[in-house]
């Protein structure tokens, strides 16, 4: 009988050692891991075509001398915005007005020599009525008078002309924008042919232009056909290079009138407002441009679609929380969401933050963020 007893007390021992190891196991489990997830939504979304665009300005304008002569000021700074009018240059204008001067003795000394030259005529009339003179000499009187018209006339072409330069020794900016780097110091002669002097770049609106296959123009031509009423300009977006959609949309003013051979292209120009000089001349843009009427389609978050080498598939958590993986077909991006084709449902809910610590099969805690 006592052995009989020590073997359940034994026993029991065990038993209670199993039990408080089980249950230290169970509170030493860790939690499920927390995810965010968002519903599969169906909204109303455009098919787009992306295409690449090159910024250009609408207003272009190189500066360069008129005249010969030393630069004398230069009165801008590099990279600032000018306006129609602001005096950028000034060439040494010394010369130019001691040529103004000399024009305006010689035309003072024409009128005089046309004075003359009128009385005497005047007096040759009176004189050759009486018999006093020649017809002959009345004849060369009114051509000397008339010689002193024309050089009168002359002179004062030469004065225009002589004020015409020394005016060219201002140089006004023709046009508002941005000028660039003054190509030619102060101190420097400068002639006509010394090429520019600066660059000046409108900078609100500007252009962008790109280039659009014959296929995408004729069914751009068919939609219009089918609605008359429509406006034929065509709404585009710009989309940044660090991938950021432009606030401002462009529209479309201008299309090519021939294709271009070697690529097969048209161009097309569109008007983008750049009110806060975001965009610059020569840059390279993306450009979203719209296609046909809006439609029902499936959209989720991009931070959702994950890819490996079998292609593209999201993360779903069901009703029991526990994390599925689910093949998707995807379509045109719609901003931070893209469009998906099939494999999903609406409401159906995918991991959108958390997805590095969680596989398929496991069992995970949620919250629900809303659809953007």
């Amino acid at each position: 009988m006592p052995a009989r007893s020590l073997g359940w007390k034994i026993l029991i021992c065990a038993l209670g050692l199993a039990a408080s190891s089980c249950v230290a196991a169970a509170q030493s489990a860790p939690p499920p891991p927390a995810v965010s997830v968002t519903p599969v939504v169906s909204r109303q979304v455009t098919q787009t075509i992306d295409y690449i665009g090159r910024l250009t300005a609408v207003d272009k304008v190189d500066i360069v001398a008129r005249v010969e002569g030393f630069l004398e000021e230069r009165n801008f700074k590099e990279g600032q915005y000018v306006k129609k009018g602001d005096l950028l240059f000034r060439i040494e204008q010394a010369t130019y007005k001691a040529a103004v001067e000399q024009a305006r003795a010689t035309l003072a000394k024409a009128q005089a020599t046309e004075v003359n030259a009128k009385l005497q005529f005047d007096r040759g009339k009176e004189l050759v009525r009486n018999q006093n003179i020649p017809q002959s000499t009345v004849d060369q009187r009114e051509a000397d008078e008339r010689a002193a018209q024309a050089g009168v006339m002359e002179a004062q072409a030469a004065l225009d002309q002589a004020e015409i330069n020394l005016g060219y020794t201002e140089i006004y900016s023709p046009i508002d924008g941005r000028i660039g780097v003054a190509i030619v110091t102060e101190g420097n002669l400068v002639r006509p042919s010394s090429g520019r002097l600066a660059t000046i770049v409108s900078q609100d609106p500007i252009y962008v232009t790109f280039q659009v296959s014959q296929r995408n123009l004729l069914d751009y031509f068919r939609r219009r056909a089918e609605d008359p009423a429509k406006n034929t300009h065509v709404n585009a977006r710009i989309k940044l290079p660090n991938g950021t959609i432009y606030p401002h949309a462009a529209v479309s003013d201008f299309l090519d009138v021939q294709v271009d051979p070697t690529t097969d292209t048209v161009t097309v120009r569109a008007t983008v407002p750049n009110p806060d000089h975001v965009l610059l001349p020569g840059g390279v843009v993306g450009v979203i441009v719209e296609r046909g009427a809006p439609t029902s389609a499936l959209t989720v978050p991009q931070a959702a679609v994950l890819l490996d080498q079998a292609g593209r598939y999201v993360l779903v958590v069901d009703a029991a929380k526990k994390v599925e993986q689910r093949r998707i077909t995807t379509g045109a991006e719609q901003g931070r969401d893209i469009v998906v084709t099939d494999g999903l449902k609406e409401g159906e809910q995918v991991i959108v933050e958390g997805i590095q610590k969680v596989r398929p099969g496991q069992v995970v805690t949620v919250t629900v963020l809303p659809a953007s």
